[in-house]
């Protein structure tokens, strides 16, 4: 894998603005009207990472993640796992110093790390239920992270 700080095709990172007053602040993290027409959510969870702890690598077969940094520290693994394309590697630094929609899409191996010294905080969006509907089918997810085999290592 070539390490690269080039965007992957189809995968999105947008900008998060805060918009902060006396009171406090507000992010919008996504409008149907700024997404790709072919992603839509399913679902919605919030995920807390302790420090130093990271998460994957792994990947889907059919589902795009939607995640929303917006709080704490976080380093993000991208790495190109799609036939026909070549293989490529991208570091980015992603959370509150860096508040970021990243869309990943199927075949894209990703993870993340808090690199921190808080309890970080991700949302994620996908297009796809976990597990399906009444969570009675397969979860689509291959993980690598406890293969030691595998070509996805976190630096």
């Amino acid at each position: 894998m070539r390490e690269t700080t080039e965007p992957m095709p189809g995968v999105l990172v947008k900008p998060l603005p805060r918009h902060a007053d006396s009171r406090g602040w507000l992010t919008e993290l996504f409008r149907h009207d700024e997404l790709p027409p072919d992603f839509r959510p399913a679902m919605a969870y919030l995920s807390v990472t302790r420090p130093g702890i990271a998460r994957g690598p792994h990947e889907h077969t059919g589902q795009t993640d939607g995640f929303a940094f917006i709080a704490g520290a976080y380093e993000l693994y991208l790495w190109e796992n799609r036939p026909g394309r070549p293989g490529a590697f991208l570091t980015l630094a992603v959370g509150e110093a860096n508040p970021v929609l990243v869309l990943v899409p199927p075949g894209v191996v990703h993870a993340y790390r808090n690199v921190g010294a808080e309890d970080a905080f991700v949302l994620n969006f996908p297009d796809t239920l976990y597990a399906g509907w009444g969570k009675a089918e397969p979860v689509d997810e291959i993980r690598h992270e406890s293969d030691p085999d595998s070509p996805f290592k976190l630096p």
